[in-house]
């Protein structure tokens, strides 16, 4: 599966702003129930699970972050059928202790070290993010200086 933008602005941020592991992209959480290998579809229709993804994860201390796009657009994630799969898939992740952190593209453009910093205390991170405001997200990467106009 390809990232979208909003999964690229994610890691960007990210990689920018922190010194913490990069998260994996994609990450299949519902194998961890009923194991990876031969037959995991049918492990998971018996379960009455889905081969649900998280946009990035860190398995290891169980944080995910989901990356809500179309909010204005009236994409997948707002309209009722994804809206409804998207929370069953939440609460089933919080159900088995995952921490899980959903940003929009605007909650990044509108305040990147404050994402990227609830993200770092989950991990354990505990320095605050430096100033971000001279920070700017443009065609997939982050710049220190506005574009010009």
């Amino acid at each position: 599966m390809t990232k979208s933008d909003l999964e690229y602005q994610f890691l960007n941020l990210w990689l920018t702003l922190t010194d913490l592991p990069e998260p994996t992209h994609d990450y299949r959480f519902a194998r961890d129930v009923v194991g990876d290998g031969p037959g995991i579809r049918r492990r998971l229709r018996d379960a009455g699970l889905k081969d649900w993804r998280f946009d990035w994860a860190w398995p290891d201390v169980m944080v995910a972050v989901e990356m809500e796009g179309g909010v204005y657009s009236l994409g997948r994630h707002v309209r009722g059928k994804g809206y409804e799969g998207d929370c069953i898939k939440y609460n089933f992740a919080q159900s088995q202790g995952w921490s899980l952190y959903r940003f929009t593209g605007g909650m990044l453009d509108n305040d990147p070290a404050g994402c990227m910093e609830q993200v770092a205390a989950a991990l354990g991170g505990t320095e605050k993010l430096p100033f971000t405001d001279d920070i700017y997200f443009i065609r997939g990467r982050v710049e220190d200086e506005a574009p010009e106009m």
